[in-house]
């Protein structure tokens, strides 16, 4: 899921210097929230440990 943030991410930065303003905000737009969804899966998989 990280790995995918970060692709995204780096698609965003490449667009936005070629000048590709619509592609580069949708790119980031989806590193966002792959990055959120990667938080809440990692802090669930920490206290899901915890418990065991």
């Amino acid at each position: 899921m990280l790995n995918y943030a970060i692709t995204f991410l780096i698609i965003a930065l490449i667009a936005g210097i070629l000048g590709f303003g619509v592609i580069a905000g949708t790119a980031a737009s989806i590193a966002k929230v792959l990055f959120i969804i990667f938080l809440v899966l990692f802090i669930a998989s920490l206290l899901r440990g915890r418990k065991a």
